[in-house]
């Protein structure tokens, strides 16, 4: 099952909200999050798979390799961790 990203924006807060798939936890406090989508070819008008991987913050190390969570953006909290873990779904 590969997770599609759902790119929505909280209303009250502005912050992006995306779901992804967990694909690395070997980090501490922190966990790595594949987000797919979906990207229409200009040309041939063929939907191609397009993901990219986001380094999260997961304060309990609560996440398990493979599940499936929605992550929303936030202040920077290192060089590269702009998001943080807001619920699982699996």
């Amino acid at each position: 099952m590969a997770a599609t990203a759902t790119n929505t924006e909280d209303t009250s807060t502005g912050r992006r909200r995306l779901t992804g798939k967990v694909v690395s936890i070997k980090m501490q406090k922190s966990a790595t999050v594949r987000v797919e989508r979906l990207v229409k070819h200009a040309r041939y008008h063929k939907y191609i798979r397009r993901c990219k991987n986001y380094t999260v913050h997961d304060e309990n190390d609560s996440a398990q390799l493979g599940d499936v969570v929605v992550i929303e953006e936030c202040r920077p909290l290192s060089k590269r961790k702009h998001f943080v873990i807001v619920q699982t779904k699996t």
